[in-house]
């Protein structure tokens, strides 16, 4: 009954338990009804747990599509993000281990003797065996929210490195498609290179046997010379950015550059169709302005933590088990049991300590509120950046388009005109250097806008499933 009586008096205080944490309030941020860089409005549907999903197959290439994979089950950045994943969530169970009483067990078997001369020894020394089984139970009484608000907070770190893993993973996922984009861009321009190069080596051809005719002059020559040799020049420097870009690839998905190789590919792979989405959509999707919420949450919390500092802990404990100086342990009535000590332990004076636990915490909330503003204001400016580059690209690739068919239709009517004799090599050069430049800056054109479009996906936080 005694110790009935004590459990009842300890129940109010139990269920008085409460939490020093502020109320918490997620940061309100005023979304746009459309991003400025496009027209037009969609109302936005909650999709905070849709799936980012393969997003790159969009561009219908298998080479890309095995990268992405490969990409995923070796990348050594992806790894590390994962492990810090494990650690957080590890973290959140230990925190979460202190609601819940500590027990232990044990058991001692000793032999003693006992001095004849001890107070009431009656002289007689005594030999005996000790035989001791039993546990305990710690438990500390989380009246102020301590170790709840502990939890919460470590729970949340967790959440936000779940956040960080995903935005990991979009950032690997878009590296290694931007890589692939570019390593197809210079394939297309060494297969221009390489055309250029039969062009203008029947030109230089031409032009040695019309020398030889005394038809054309050396200066004629050696123009064409200089153009065939510049071209091939421009072989061998995009042949080296290739090399580089392939081993960048290499490093994302985790292989040895020494043994990784991508077999070329005349043309550039379909462009897809990238649909940006609202400016709703971006604050439900972007793993890394979940994350930095999430960490505003955890803040929150551990302010909670350093408040309650000021208040007493209170410990409960409990131990119980047998103990016989004969073979009989548990058979026999020779049990035993304590209920406490219940104890408190207040901090009376600590020199400003906890004043500036709190201070620091409280700052730390301040400071990760801030944070997350200036997350959500970058990924708003990356989202309109690549809005505004597809549609730019978009436009300029037609016009670029138009310029290098019309400078090709140029190099062929001059080049018709120096084999009829009615111009000189002068008007060929020029004809044949524009219009390879012009084909080349077509490509880049066309490698930029792949690229755009990595970006705008990597911006607005992957795409859905049903993208």
């Amino acid at each position: 009954m005694g110790v009935d009586r004590r459990i009842t008096a300890l129940l109010p205080m139990i269920l008085a338990a409460c939490s020093m944490a502020p109320d918490y309030h997620p940061p309100e941020t005023t979304a746009p009804a459309t991003f400025k860089e496009v027209a037009g409005w969609t109302a936005a549907q909650p999709m905070d747990a849709a799936p980012r999903g393969a997003w790159w197959e969009a561009f219908g290439d298998p080479v890309l599509d095995d990268l992405e994979a490969r990409a995923e089950k070796a990348s050594p950045t992806l790894a590390a993000a994962l492990a810090r994943y494990d650690q957080a969530s590890a973290a959140a169970r230990v925190e979460a281990s202190d609601l819940i009483p500590t027990i232990s067990a044990g058991a001692d078997a000793s032999r003693r003797r006992v001095s004849g001369n001890r107070f009431q020894g009656n002289g007689n020394a005594v030999t005996y065996n000790d035989y001791v089984v039993g546990g305990s139970l710690d438990y500390e009484l989380d009246l102020w929210g301590r170790i709840r608000n502990s939890v919460t907070a470590a729970r949340a770190d967790a959440q936000a490195s779940e956040a960080d893993l995903a935005s990991a993973r979009l950032s690997l996922q878009a590296l290694v498609a931007d890589a692939y984009a570019r390593l197809r861009g210079l394939d297309a321009q060494a297969a221009l290179l390489r055309q250029s190069v039969e062009a203008f080596d029947r030109a230089y051809s031409l032009t040695a046997t019309r020398r030889k005719g005394g038809i054309a002059s050396g200066m004629d020559v050696n123009r064409a010379r200089t153009t065939l040799s510049n071209a091939r020049a421009q072989i061998s420097a995009v042949a080296n950015e290739r090399a580089a870009t392939e081993h960048e690839i290499a490093a994302l998905i985790g292989a040895m550059a020494s043994d990784f190789s991508i077999a070329p590919q005349d043309s550039l792979p379909q462009m897809p169709t990238i649909p940006a989405g609202t400016p709703s959509e971006l604050l439900q999707r972007r793993p890394d302005i979940a994350a930095a919420e999430r960490r505003i949450y955890a803040a929150n919390a551990r302010i909670g933590v350093a408040k309650a500092a000021y208040f007493p802990s209170l410990t409960l404990g409990l131990t119980g088990g047998w103990e016989t100086t004969r073979g009989d342990l548990i058979s026999s009535p020779n049990s035993f049991w304590g209920l406490g000590p219940l104890s408190a332990l207040v901090t009376l004076f600590d020199g400003g300590r906890r004043n500036a636990q709190v201070k620091m915490s409280r700052a730390e909330y301040d400071e990760l509120a801030a944070a997350y503003r200036e997350t959500v204001l970058g990924a708003f400016r990356q989202a309109e950046d690549a809005i505004a580059a597809n549609r730019h690209l978009a436009t300029q690739s037609v016009d670029q388009r138009d310029a290098a068919q019309a400078a090709e239709r140029t190099s062929k009517i001059a080049y018709s005109r120096y084999r009829d004799g009615a111009s000189d090599y002068l008007e060929v050069v020029t004809a044949q250097t524009d219009a390879l430049e012009a084909q080349r800056a077509f490509l880049a054109v066309e490698t930029d806008r792949m690229r755009a479009s990595i970006a705008l996906v990597k911006a607005m936080g992957g795409t859905t499933s049903g993208a």
